[in-house]
């Protein structure tokens, strides 16, 4: 196989077979990466020029019933710091991020019971009535279809659900027996058919992860088409399971996401928060590599730090809302710009 080859029909046709995504993958070099970078940067810039969008994210919850054995919320670590946000501390950050100029809120969270069907589609409901032209975007977990209708006609537009990896055996090695791939893929797909613009995603470089598995990962999100996807490195968490696992790449994590860009030209595509806590610069290396979005934090100060999905996880500074001016000057620095904008999906 030849590597220039592939790429260029990466380009050309926004396709390539599993053979060829491992190929690619296993062979990667500094020539390959920059080409691939130069070309989902000007796939990124064909379709949304240099603007890149910012999204509110509202850390809601730090409670989670889930177990994943790779995420320093589960429910078994009795050194998490809890909390929940009540609806008004909710609304307060939207105003605060409204005043800055956000126009796509995320509320984020474990996958909590005490946020019931009621509670959250009155928060929803509150937050469309307050600013009716914003985005409201949720990345709560898997949750039945009746609830996904119940939030999307509340006033939810998106959902952000990683589905972690295509593979069925590597997703049972991450995850307790009671979560399946094949009922996240449900979600998936129930939330596609409400009509959310929906995210994937999956970590680069988790425990037992194959060159295989990131091929299928990139060729699930291809047959997929979401509006969104968020990759960013495996970090790990000293409370859990995988604490002495090595972390994934910034370097792989990048050459990911041109392959995501190429194939999915019209991806809205964070750097995200993992992305700039494993590299200073990680952020900006993302925006030079296809992103379009970055998520600064909305959330209190006063709990920032308990919403601890990994080591070292960043809480405050650049990617927090108040640095949004320092934010803009560095991305203003590779050539971009911040934009008030809600940043639709341009399918």
């Amino acid at each position: 196989m030849d590597a220039d080859k592939i790429i260029d029909k990466l380009y050309e046709s926004c396709g390539a077979s599993l053979e060829e995504l491992e190929f690619l993958i296993d062979g990667r070099n500094e020539e390959t990466a920059q080409k691939l970078f130069a070309l989902a940067r000007s796939r990124a810039l064909e379709h949304y020029g240099n603007k890149i969008y910012v999204r509110g994210l509202v850390e809601i919850s730090s409670f989670c019933k889930n177990d994943c054995l790779y995420c320093g919320i589960r429910r078994s670590n009795v050194n998490a710091q809890r909390y929940r946000l009540t609806k008004d501390e909710i609304l307060e950050c939207c105003r605060e991020g409204w005043a800055l100029g956000f126009r796509t809120f995320v509320l984020q969270g474990g996958e909590d019971a005490y946020y019931t069907d009621d509670i959250m589609t009155g928060i929803i409901a509150a937050i469309r009535a307050s600013y009716p032209d914003c985005a409201i975007t949720l990345s709560l977990g898997e949750k039945s279809r009746e609830t996904y209708q119940r939030y999307y006609d509340a006033g939810a537009n998106r959902y952000l659900l990683r589905h972690e990896t295509a593979t069925p055996e590597h997703y049972a090695k991450l995850h307790p027996k009671e979560l399946s791939l094949a009922n996240r893929m449900e979600c998936l797909q129930n939330l596609k058919e409400i009509g959310y613009q929906v995210g994937c995603g999956f970590m680069v470089g988790s425990p037992y992860q194959t060159t295989a598995d990131l091929a299928r990962d990139l060729l699930f999100i291809k047959s997929f088409a979401p509006q969104m996807v968020g990759i960013g490195p495996f970090i790990p968490h000293h409370d859990t399971p995988f604490a002495h696992e090595p972390a994934g790449t910034a370097e792989l994590t990048l050459f990911l996401l041109t392959i995501v860009r190429l194939m999915n030209p019209k991806v809205l595509l964070p750097a995200t928060t993992a992305l700039g806590t494993i590299e200073g610069d990680g952020r900006e290396r993302g925006i030079l590599a296809g992103c379009n979005v970055v998520m600064p934090n909305l959330s209190p100060q006063s709990v920032r730090k308990k919403y601890m999905l990994y080591d070292n996880k960043l809480s405050s500074g650049e990617e927090a809302a108040e640095a949004r001016a320092a934010l803009e000057r560095r991305v203003e620095a590779i050539g971009y710009r911040v934009v008030t904008d809600r940043g639709d999906y341009k399918g």
